[in-house]
């Protein structure tokens, strides 16, 4: 049984002593590596240790922060489902640090897969390809595909190139609630139960990678993200399959991560409205002890004064911000100890597809 040490954890580019399990002797320095600002070459060695004895490493991305464990590493893969709290049955995605890697984790790789990684890596892509067998049971939820990303945050690629093998990484919260998109969300949400945390500052993204599988050589997206479909028809020059809407249930086995109908939820319960019915809802709300939040594009058309139970905050109407700061605002009203939170729903196309999914989702 491993004894628990003190180990610095980096929180807002200080140092936070928190209990964790040992790691590895530090090794020698990565002088072929660029380390981008606020990574010390030492922090980096501590986590690549961390992972090659079997640790969990939380670690910023350009879309959330994600919960690593060595993806070859059966104790280390069980431990990350237990901390999550997650399903066995709902596969993780594998992280590289190089496109050049791809080979060695997929087989039968159809060449617009080559194309879109090629257009989109690093960056918030995941593509589902048929599994390797270097590939182990649990990572895929015993599927026979394996979802695979080259994330583009600096700490993300220095932590994966100096590990040089696959981390599993889905996002570091608890399984089913809302994504962190800062080093203190984590904190927060897994506390001692992750070795270590590389605070990156916020996610620039703020929402899942956009994942595309390959049907009968089709490709077909299966969670919207930052990149579009119609980015992705542009790259492949051809039309692509229709977003699949119709999310998997709880009970069944689900092709790809994120991708069950309840997920990305607050504790608060979430309820989705037009406009025109969240003002008439407000409007008929008269009691004085019931505490509601509301999150909206648009001002509050209410005066506060006449309904001092309400907190209403606004979402940024341009989608990219607004995705990038959803994660946040939602925590932040979840954080009041409301009794129901309300939001405004957004349009479902275009690059508002993933707030939108991600919405819906919560709300299930």
């Amino acid at each position: 049984m491993l004894k628990n040490v003190r180990c610095f954890v980096l929180m807002r580019n200080k140092f936070v002593s928190l209990k964790v399990h040992p790691f590895m002797s530090l090794f020698s320095s990565f002088p072929h590596l660029q380390l981008p600002d606020g990574l010390s070459s030492e922090q980096l060695q501590q986590a690549v240790a961390i992972l090659k004895s079997g640790g969990l490493v939380a670690f910023p991305t350009e879309t959330v922060y994600g919960l690593g464990a060595d993806a070859e590493n059966p104790a280390a893969l069980a431990r990350l489902y237990e901390v999550k709290g997650r399903p066995t049955h709902h596969p993780v995605i594998v992280h590289l640090g190089s496109a050049e890697q791809l080979s060695e984790w997929a087989v039968e790789i159809p060449s617009q897969a080559y194309q879109l990684a090629q257009a989109f890596w690093p960056g918030p892509l995941t593509l589902i390809l048929k599994r390797s067998p270097r590939v182990p049971d649990v990572v895929t939820g015993g599927q026979d595909t394996v979802g695979i990303r080259v994330p583009s945050h600096p700490v993300a690629l220095a932590l994966l190139k100096a590990f040089g093998g696959g981390v599993a990484a889905p996002s570091a919260n608890r399984f089913g609630r809302l994504s962190p998109t800062t080093a203190a969300h984590v904190q927060a949400d897994l506390g001692q139960d992750v070795d270590l945390i590389l605070d990156g500052g916020a996610s620039d993204v703020g929402v899942e990678s956009t994942i595309v599988a390959f049907r009968d050589n089709q490709p077909i997206v299966l969670r919207p993200g930052m990149i579009t479909a119609e980015q992705i028809q542009e790259a492949l020059a051809k039309p692509i399959a229709s977003v699949t809407n119709k999310p998997a249930s709880s009970s069944t086995v689900s092709r790809a991560p994120g991708t069950l109908a309840s997920h990305y939820a607050p504790r608060t319960p979430l309820t989705l409205l037009t406009p025109a019915e969240l003002d008439e809802t407000l409007t008929r709300i008269n009691t004085p002890d019931w505490a509601v939040g509301v999150l909206a594009r648009r001002a509050c058309p209410f005066d506060l004064r006449d309904k001092p139970w309400l907190v209403w905050q606004q979402l940024e109407d341009e989608p990219n911000a607004a995705a990038r700061l959803l994660y946040a605002r939602l925590r932040e009203l979840d954080s009041l100890s409301l009794d129901q939170l309300y939001v405004e729903v957004v349009p479902e196309e275009g690059a508002w597809a993933a707030v939108a999914d991600r919405l819906k989702r919560a709300a299930y």
